[in-house]
């Protein structure tokens, strides 16, 4: 087990036994399941990023204001990270492979690289929660994609679940009010970005 960094906080005492089953669980499932999982986990993220282009070539087509909440959607994701980060050096949560005597799929990360909340987990969902302002069946889509993002940070063993709980909070939070502003003023957005050179991202 690796030596706990200091002042950090150790979060096996909220869910660990939850966290070990996930992992035990991981640990006795097939090859191809675990590797599929662990592909997500590491490159699921730019699925998000997809959705959000789709979500604005069909935007750009519906209305300029249509257009500019699509594009306030990678806005909204920076800040979720942005903030998720922040959290993070605050509470200083060690990772639970630091704290456990558990065999994970994803290599334990060195200390310092803090577990709560969970950055993919928080990616995701504000991902998720924006693009349900955009586009209603893009957004239930991602956030069964955001679900399984942060289900799948738990079962590589990077993140207890409280870690990935929180990363959707924060980012579901977030996206949410960050969209309501957005879809507060759009036509006063739209007319500001139409006038630099940044417009053609509002036509067809």
């Amino acid at each position: 087990m690796m030596p706990r960094t200091t002042l950090a906080f150790d979060g096996s005492a909220i869910d660990s036994s939850a966290y070990r089953d996930v992992t035990r669980l991981a640990d006795h499932a097939p090859g191809w399941l675990d590797g599929a999982v662990s592909a997500w986990s590491t490159y699921g993220l730019m699925v998000f990023a997809v959705l959000m282009v789709v979500a604005w070539w069909r935007a750009r087509r519906a209305s300029a204001t249509a257009a500019v909440a699509a594009l306030a959607v990678p806005v909204v994701v920076v800040a979720a990270y942005a903030l998720n980060d922040v959290l993070k050096m605050l509470v200083r949560e060690d990772r639970p492979c630091q704290s456990l005597h558990v065999a994970t799929l994803e290599a334990c990360p060195a200390p310092g690289d803090w577990s709560f909340p969970s950055n993919h987990a928080a990616i995701a969902a504000a991902a998720a929660m924006a693009l349900l302002f955009v586009s209603r069946r893009l957004g239930v889509l991602a956030v069964v994609a955001a679900c399984a993002m942060a289900a799948s940070r738990v079962w590589v063993g990077a993140h207890y679940p409280h870690d990935a709980a929180a990363g959707l909070l924060v980012g579901a939070v977030v996206g949410a009010l960050l969209m309501l502003a957005v879809h507060r003023w759009p036509a006063a957005l739209a007319r500001r970005l139409a006038a630099t050179r940044l417009r053609f991202l509002l036509e067809v």
